[in-house]
């Protein structure tokens, strides 16, 4: 008996022991990677734990929280040590002052940023006293210069500054606290339930209903002005429980970098696949082509003829140039300008292409005959004067893209030597579509000019054009001959006084121009810089509703600007025959294409 109430008492102080040592066992291990004031912590936490109410221990439970934060950021800021990110200054929240003193350096620093990434690939654990004796340095450096200036240079810049506000900044200062009070909701431990976590919850819910869709500042009401002070409150309160936020904030700015580096990465890919679906021909209107091309050598050499070739050389008619290798897109040049026009059968089509696509070009028209008008078919090849005498010069125009540098784009500028027997033409792209009638052009008096074109000189439009944007007036033969406040014209929708191009030699001056630019870098690749040159005083500004321009790039365009137009213009790379065209401009277009051809519809061409 006695042995058993001894065994039994030694069991009893075996689980005794078990049940004290254990816990102790398993916490030390727990905070065994634990610094001594992380220790000392847990243990407060502990005893308020056993003396403190709830709601009064969730607000300690932040406090624990807001440790772990740290460990994992310094986790987390070990993890993004590869990220790179700019070499940038960082500005503390009381230094708005030296902002303004800063912006006439601001594309000099910009350089330095970017060839420091360039050489150096800065990250963004940097230490930070690195980059506080940059910001020191760049501040001091620039409230000297302010020193150095008069008060009242300092006082104007000053002054000009204000109206660089935006109007909306008070909507952007808003949206800008609540991505701050959502930062600091993220940092709280999941689940809590605490009095700052209801009241940031709050504070967002009230900020965000306040602005709403609101995009400006003078539509914002008194009661929104009233929840973002509130919130200031609740954000100072949580700059407090959260002070030390830097290793946070350094990740989330190499973050962002990258992100925006993907961005810019994905844009310039992006432009890249425009250009290159601008430049190169879909598979559509290649099937088109190659169609046609067949049907056309299956006709007997008299068969291939166009009707009315009598008409070419006359010159009382109303004459018209389109120079392209695009069947489809001389198609609606040719059937608008004509479905316009009061006298359709005065009106001759000059259609110039390459000797690729003139079977195509003939079958075309063969098929589907414009009407009453008359219509040429050449082949640049044809012109043999232009491969002796002129080919070595065309060479001559440096560029990557075909568009521009082809033989094709300017031919325009060869207008008197390939129609020697007519007077007067109007020159139009193949990109253009015709809503008015054109044949008014020729009752217009030019006065004595060789060229009428519309103007491109209008700041804040989208065709703005400078011919210093184009032209290299650092060169000295430039800057004495040309003036850069010069209005410009654009191409498209030109009226040609041949006679007086003849009797000025323009071509020659083109050449000459031509020459030049192969020689230094001169003006840029294209027929429009060296067209403002060699129409320099001779061009005669048309009016504006007579060619509307930006179709092919400005999604601004207003259907009552379109509707007053003579001619609309698809400049740019989103032609309205490809899928990258701006859709609500391509049923001008569209309109002018008769797509339920069998051709059409073998290849795929659709609405």
């Amino acid at each position: 008996m006695r042995l058993f109430r001894r065994c039994t008492r030694i069991s009893i102080l075996s689980l005794l022991a078990i049940s004290v040592f254990t816990p102790v066992f398993l916490l030390s291990y727990r905070l065994k990677n634990l610094n001594s004031d992380g220790m000392m912590f847990y243990l407060l936490l502990l005893l308020l734990d056993f003396w403190s109410s709830r709601d009064f221990v969730e607000d300690l439970s932040i406090l624990k929280h807001r440790v772990d934060a740290q460990a994992n950021s310094a986790v987390q800021q070990e993890e993004v040590e590869d990220l790179k990110g700019p070499h940038l200054v960082v500005y503390r929240d009381g230094d708005h002052g030296s902002l303004v003193s800063l912006n006439e350096n601001d594309s000099l620093d910009k350089a330095e940023n970017v060839n420091s990434l360039q050489n150096n690939g800065t990250t963004y654990g940097r230490d930070r006293k690195n980059q506080q004796n940059l910001y020191e340095k760049r501040v001091s450096s620039s409230s000297e210069k302010e020193k150095s200036r008069p008060k009242g240079v300092q006082h104007s810049r000053s002054i000009q500054s204000h109206p660089q506000r935006p109007l909306d900044e008070k909507v952007k200062e808003m949206k800008d606290k609540v991505i701050r009070a959502k930062a600091y909701l993220s940092f709280t431990p999941p689940g809590s339930n605490s009095h700052f976590v209801k009241e940031i919850k709050l504070r967002i819910k009230e900020l965000e209903r306040a602005v709403g869709g609101v995009t400006k500042d003078s539509r914002l009401s008194r009661r929104a002005m009233q929840k973002m002070k509130a919130m200031e409150g609740t954000l100072l309160r949580a700059s407090r429980i959260y002070p030390d936020c830097s290793a946070m904030v350094n990740t989330l700015r190499a973050m962002t970098y990258n992100a925006e580096e993907q961005l810019r990465s994905q844009r310039d890919h992006t432009s890249f696949l425009v250009q290159l679906a601008a430049r190169t021909t879909t598979k559509g209107l290649h099937c088109l082509s190659m169609r046609l091309t067949a049907e056309y050598f299956a006709l007997q050499p008299e068969e291939r003829e166009l009707p009315n070739q009598n008409k070419l050389q006359d010159p009382d008619l109303y004459h018209f140039a389109v120079f392209s290798d695009n069947v489809l897109a001389c198609s609606v040049v040719v059937n608008s300008t004509v479905s316009t026009a009061r006298d359709p059968e005065k009106i001759v089509f000059h259609i110039v292409t390459d000797s690729l696509n003139l079977p195509a070009m003939s079958m075309w028209f063969l098929m589907n005959p414009p009407g009453k008008a008359t219509v040429q078919i050449q082949s640049v090849d044809s012109f043999e004067w232009l491969s002796t005498k002129y080919n070595e010069d065309q060479q001559k125009q440096k560029g990557l893209d075909p568009r521009y540098t082809s033989v094709l784009n300017h031919l325009r500028f060869y207008l008197p030597d390939i129609f020697p027997s007519v007077n007067k033409i109007v020159f139009l792209d193949h990109d253009v579509v015709v809503k008015k009638d054109l044949t008014r052009l020729w009752r217009i008096n030019i006065k004595g000019k060789a060229n009428g074109a519309v103007e491109t000189c209008v700041e804040g439009e989208p065709s703005f054009r400078r011919m210093d944007m184009f032209i290299n007036f650092t060169d000295p033969s430039v800057a004495t001959r040309f003036d850069s406040n010069t209005c410009t014209w654009a191409f498209g929708m030109n009226v040609f006084d041949l006679h007086e191009w003849r009797k000025r030699n323009l071509t020659a001056r083109y050449h000459k121009y031509l020459d030049l630019g192969s020689k230094r870098p001169l003006l840029k690749a294209g027929s429009l810089p060296i067209g403002w040159m060699t129409f320099y005083d001779h061009t005669h500004a048309l009016d504006r509703t007579w060619h509307l321009l930006g179709l092919g790039y400005d999604s601004g365009v207003t259907r009552a600007q379109i509707e007053q137009a003579a001619v609309v213009h698809y400049d740019g790379v989103m032609k309205p025959w490809l899928d990258i065209g701006i859709h609500k401009y391509k049923s001008y277009w569209n309109k002018h294409v008769s797509y339920e051809h069998p051709y059409l519809q073998q290849c795929n061409l659709h609405q």
